[in-house]
């Protein structure tokens, strides 16, 4: 699981007494893509996930049957 907070990278910086500092850069982090999201959820939530795909094709599959008796010649 990713942390939603930015990464902080720290870059020397060197002055003219030659003494080093360090600057933090902040890089922020791209957010999760909604395939990914919903891929997560899938699999955290197996069973219902599984029910709802039957109950999709069973009624997917129901409705073409059906439009084809009824344009049947």
């Amino acid at each position: 699981m990713t942390d939603s907070t930015p990464q902080r990278i720290e870059e020397p910086d060197i002055t003219l007494d030659g003494a080093a500092e360090t600057d933090t850069v902040e890089i922020p982090q791209p957010q999760d893509s909604y395939v990914k999201l919903a891929m997560r959820n899938m699999v955290r939530k197996g069973r219902q996930s599984l029910w709802h795909f039957f109950l999709t094709t069973v009624g997917l599959v129901g409705l073409l049957v059906g439009l084809a008796y009824l344009t049947k010649p």
